[in-house]
């Protein structure tokens, strides 16, 4: 059973894709931003696009999880603003792996992410930076950035955090947003990923036995996330957004 599961995975590769789906399901019903965690773990366990590869279809798994539960709370009208955006940043990811090395683009990543941290807590004091995310660059950039960050390293989470939280949305607006969104991206993702052989059959039947630990992940985000008051929430976010940002650059 362990041969036809995990193939030759060690016990502690095996116990790491545990870890890693509990987080996984936290962070698409509870806490945003959790998600830079599992991409850091799988990454110093397994070869790069493995890991991707991995992650990639528990991602895709705990989406659905999170859209069953906040289906009703999306706000479409950022959703739909934000996807042909995306769509394009995936493209420019597919390039981006083929002629741009990683230790190239991930300090840029990290410090636009950080650059938007800093500016989501002064920009009330700058005079009228509360109209900046109403204007359709700001949505075609964090778009493209996202559909980017995505396709090269499932790191769309801090991205996403700064602009869902320059909507001033309702946490559980945030996270509905959130789930139908990344459902549409990471499935379409899927078919990529596994063109590019970052996803195989070996992969596959490791993530479909961490379905329960997804579950229980998504069942205590969901409890989290009801116990947390919206101010609090918000910090969290940012602060996992600036704490995923910083990682990046110090990426080894």
């Amino acid at each position: 059973m362990w041969d036809f599961f995990y193939g030759s995975y060690s016990l502690t590769e095996v116990l790491i894709l545990c870890l890693g789906a509990i987080l996984i399901g936290v962070n698409k019903t509870g806490v945003p931003g959790l998600g830079m965690i599992p991409v850091l773990l799988l990454a110093d366990f397994f070869e790069p696009r493995e890991s991707t590869g991995l992650q990639l279809m528990m991602l895709g798994m705990a989406d659905i999880l999170a859209v069953i539960y906040y289906r009703r709370q999306a706000d479409w009208k950022i959703v739909l603003r934000l996807m042909p955006w995306a769509l394009l940043g995936i493209g420019l990811g597919v390039l981006a792996l083929k002629f741009i090395a990683d230790d190239t683009m991930k300090p840029v990543l990290a410090w636009t992410i950080l650059f938007m941290v800093a500016f989501s807590y002064i920009a009330k004091f700058i005079k009228n930076a509360d109209k900046m995310p109403e204007h359709w660059a700001f949505s075609a950039f964090f778009g493209m950035l996202a559909g980017l960050t995505t396709h090269v390293a499932n790191a769309a989470g801090p991205v996403m955090a700064i602009y869902l939280l320059s909507m001033k949305l309702e946490k559980k607006a945030y996270i509905g947003s959130a789930a139908w969104y990344f459902l549409i991206l990471n499935w379409l993702k899927i078919p990529i990923f596994a063109y590019e052989g970052r996803i195989t059959l070996s992969s596959l039947k490791a993530d479909i036995t961490m379905i329960p630990l997804l579950i229980a992940g998504a069942a205590l985000g969901i409890l989290l996330l009801n116990k947390l008051p919206q101010k609090r929430f918000e910090q969290i976010v940012q602060a996992l957004a600036a704490l995923g940002a910083i990682k990046m650059l110090i990426w080894p």
